[in-house]
């Protein structure tokens, strides 16, 4: 930088003495022009003290105020070589207006002015002891710019103390204002912001992820951030910063990729993924299959479970590390929830036993290698501010305090234990947070989330965690399952029916719909929406309480159920039959009815697309006849706002027609 900054500097010092030469000749105007040459000097004097100074000088204010000072020298040499005029008729046709050479003057006194604040700004905290900087005359039109440029300073040149307060008040201006945010990425801040976000000490790091979380506003701003190497910090700082640090580093990478979602492969590239669920797991499950082990005496409920199936099978036999993966999925399938669906007494004999058994073989023979996920390396509020309340995450850190995972694969956790609870809780929801804007949409990233035991962690959370852990997972399952419902092999490899994390998930989504009291109700009623295709004909458990929420008072809600239910009903079900009988079994029609006649637009389209799916795929209902659905498609068929909808141009008429095949329209029932 200091090489650009002498090419910068070189122009307007050759030009300071060229006027000063040429006012030394003045023939005419002498006094003025000795003012001016005076200035002019102690000009240059600043300008050749800045070119030695150049390796301090932040380039930003340097280009702006060197560019202001040659266009003033630029005049002022005009000015002067006029003055050098010789001979009565050149004086008399150089005519030169008395005001110029006070506009001069004044725009020459300005120049010194805003060379020796960009000086001062630029030399460290020492030279400058505690001096105040004012305002510079450049920034007379845009003062914030002039505090921007300050704050930027400081982080070049300041103390790392200096520098925390300095990146604090970038991120104060960041969250006061939008265009202030784009001023400071324009201005440089974000590669100082970033230095100490790796340097400096534990609230310097946490100011600097805030500012640069609060910078990334928008799909331009993100991409100069993940340009200037965000995502390699960040996910520096998630294997090895000290959790508080970690919390806001978390919460930054979801604004980022909540903001711009095209950053969320280059967060995957560098690891986020693999580190963020690494801190769910922590304390939620005691085993993670790609993140942490736990030694020969600590074990998951789900492991406990599985060697009891195990020892019940073949009680004189050890584990065998190179089962089959087919064969271990067969036997992960006959555990219908990780946590079990046996009693705490039952529990606890299985957990006794399985100790034992393992106390008594000592230790298991040839322990299975963990595996490390390879990625791919490359060279970066509807949310919570850092300074806002408190994130909560799982409650349910005491039942696993006495599990100790071992450090794999970059998942460092040293010391994470022995963090206050409310610091882990935080965390566990910014991490959630994390993954719920990093999954959005990305295929990629939902894989890499359902191929480790982040499910699991969800469904843990969902029903032990505090609040706002318990949304934002279950707005990262929305996303995820919203992701799986287009793609069909992460839907298979993911929510197959024999999975136990798929089958806790869908326990704990069910719970939440059936209770229908809280905010976590809407993503999870669109989560078992997004899963429609994944259920079996034996599962009969998903209709019942989404048919219930078609009574909801909420209109949202009720939308919600019946956009749901519409994935089950479809003809792209393959057990759409069944579904649209398990509708009508629960009461279904007679809600989806007093929809389409008197709900609201938004609710009468998806309601009366859910009654034509019914009536095209069980028209013989006797339910249907006795409720008199014929005669409410034959009134849609008359309502203009209805049969405008384009997917109503094939699917009413049709359903319509079926009803008639096989409902009478004198009786309206059958004989």
């Amino acid at each position: 930088m200091a090489a650009i900054v002498k090419e910068i500097l070189a122009r307007p010092i050759q030009l300071a003495d060229q006027v000063t030469k040429a006012a030394e000749d003045a023939q005419s105007f002498k006094q003025d022009c000795f003012e001016l040459k005076s200035k002019t000097e102690k000009l240059a004097a600043l300008l050749r003290q800045a070119a030695r100074a150049s390796n301090d000088l932040y380039e930003r204010p340097t280009r702006r105020i060197i560019d202001d000072t040659e266009q003033v020298l630029d005049k002022a040499l005009t000015l002067v070589i006029k003055c050098r005029a010789n001979g009565i008729m050149k004086r008399v046709f150089t005519i030169i207006p008395t005001a110029a050479f006070r506009k001069t003057s004044t725009q020459l006194e300005n120049s010194i002015g805003d060379v020796s604040w960009l000086l001062r700004v630029s030399a460290s905290a020492c030279d400058r002891d505690d001096e105040y900087l004012g305002l510079p005359p450049i920034a007379a039109n845009e003062p914030i710019l002039c505090l921007i440029w300050e704050q930027i300073a400081i982080l070049y040149t300041g103390s790392l103390e200096e520098r925390s307060d300095a990146a604090a008040s970038l991120a104060s201006l960041a969250k006061d204002n939008e265009r202030y945010g784009k001023l400071i990425i324009e201005e440089g801040g974000v590669a100082p912001l970033l230095k100490l976000a790796k340097e400096g000490r534990m609230e310097g790091q946490e100011n600097a992820a805030t500012a640069i979380g609060r910078l990334g506003r928008d799909p331009e701003s993100v991409e100069h951030i993940v340009n200037a190497g965000v995502c390699n910090v960040f996910a520096k700082i998630l294997k090895e910063g000290h959790m508080k640090v970690q919390v806001l580093v978390a919460w930054a990478v979801s604004e980022l990729a909540g903001n711009h979602p095209k950053c969320q492969d280059h967060f995957a590239q560098n690891n986020a993924i693999r580190l963020l669920v690494s801190h769910l797991a922590f304390e939620t499950i005691q085993e993670h299959s790609k993140y942490a082990i736990a030694t020969k005496q600590q074990m998951s409920i789900h492991s406990v479970v599985m060697a009891s199936n195990n020892n019940n099978q073949e009680p004189n036999s050890n584990p065998n590390p190179n089962t089959n993966k087919k064969e271990t999925e067969d036997e992960a399938s006959h555990v219908s929830h990780p946590m079990g669906n046996q009693t705490p007494s039952q529990m606890h004999n299985v957990v006794t036993n399985t100790m034992a058994m393992r106390n008594n073989a000592n230790s298991t023979p040839n322990q299975p290698k963990q595996q490390q996920q390879h990625q791919p390396q490359m060279p970066p509020h509807n949310s919570h501010s850092h300074q806002g309340k408190g994130s909560q995450g799982s409650g349910n850190a005491k039942q696993h305090h006495h599990h100790t995972p071992v450090s794999l694969a970059g998942a460092s956790i040293k010391g994470r234990e022995f963090e206050d609870p409310a610091t882990k809780a935080e965390m566990k929801a910014m991490a959630a947070r994390a993954l719920w804007k990093l999954s959005k949409g990305n295929v990629v990233v939902c894989r890499s989330i359902t191929e480790s035991r982040a499910l699991l962690c969800f469904a843990v959370l969902l029903e032990k965690g505090q609040e706002d852990v318990q949304l934002y997972s279950a707005k990262a399952l929305m996303e995820i399952t919203a992701v799986a419902e287009q793609n069909s092999d992460l839907r298979r490899s993911a929510f197959k029916p024999t999975s136990p994390a798929a089958k806790a998930v869908v326990e704990q989504l069910l719970k939440i719909i059936e209770k229908a009291d809280s905010e976590l109700l809407t993503p999870c009623i669109k989560a078992i929406g997004n899963l429609a295709r994944t259920f079996r004909a034996t599962e009969t458990r998903i209709i019942g309480p989404l048919v219930k929420l078609l009574d909801e008072r909420d209109p949202d809600t009720t939308m919600e159920a019946v956009i749901a239910l519409n994935k089950f009903a479809c003809t792209e079900n393959f057990l759409h039959v069944n579904h649209c009988k398990a509708i009508i079994d629960g009461g279904g029609t007679k809600h989806l009815i007093q929809l389409v006649y008197f709900g609201e637009q938004m609710i009468q389209i998806p309601a009366l697309i859910l009654l034509c799916f019914i009536a095209l795929h069980v028209p013989d209902s006797e339910v249907l006849a006795q409720e008199e659905v014929l005669i409410v498609l034959e009134w849609s068929t008359k309502q203009g706002h209805l049969v405008e909808e384009p997917v109503m141009e094939a699917l009413l008429p049709e359903a319509k027609s079926r009803l008639e095949l096989y409902q009478s329209r004198g009786s309206r029932g059958f004989h």
